[in-house]
């Protein structure tokens, strides 16, 4: 059974998504650890719940340490397989990259590559950029994480048509849902 480490800043819907599909048996794995950048991250909260392992590693807790390094031991501590990153907002190290090449799992909410990808465009700020230029499709693309934004090998993408009714509220919402049926649709295709 492949274990699955997370990086998570915020909520975790991710990681929420993959934790229930290992537990219903649709993914042949489990979430062992999580860690967050973020003192007060539901991810932490919910992990807790859930009774996994769960880590703070920021500046602030470590200010003298490497960051990266500390990361990059935890999950080869819990002897991860892939390295899921629902929402972490960090920039991800060289040494972690470099010691999970290709395991490290990204969640991009638009379809890449494209001007929907790179620095800054996360989350909201790419459903904005989208409906504001009239865009007729978007979509969501799992990929692993190199060294640029949002420039690693695509594992899979899903894609979904824009109406003119569409708000920034609509698309964020449709993308949450495609993101869960991706993320679950990736991993069964890296775990095959």
């Amino acid at each position: 059974m492949k274990r699955i480490g997370i990086l998570a800043s915020y909520n975790g819907s991710g990681f929420q998504t993959i934790k229930k599909a290992c537990d219903e048996g649709i993914l042949d794995a489990q979430v062992i650890v999580l860690v967050s950048n973020n003192t007060n991250a539901m991810a932490l909260k919910i992990a807790e719940q859930m009774q996994i392992p769960n880590f703070i590693i920021n500046d602030k807790r470590y200010p003298n340490d490497n960051i990266d390094e500390k990361i990059t031991e935890l999950f080869k501590e819990f002897k991860c397989d892939y390295i899921f990153c629902s929402g972490y907002m960090k920039i991800i190290g060289s040494k972690l990259i470099s010691s999970f090449e290709e395991k490290i799992v990204n969640t991009h909410p638009a379809l890449l590559p494209s001007k929907y990808g790179g620095k800054g465009m996360y989350g909201r700020f790419v459903h904005e950029a989208i409906i504001k230029n009239n865009e007729k499709k978007s979509g969501v693309t799992i990929h692993f994480i190199n060294e640029k934004y949002d420039d690693g090998k695509i594992i899979l993408k899903k894609e979904l048509e824009l109406s003119d009714e569409d708000t920034v509220d609509s698309l964020e919402l449709k993308i949450k849902d495609l993101e869960s049926i991706a993320i679950i649709d990736a991993f069964k295709k890296l775990l095959a």
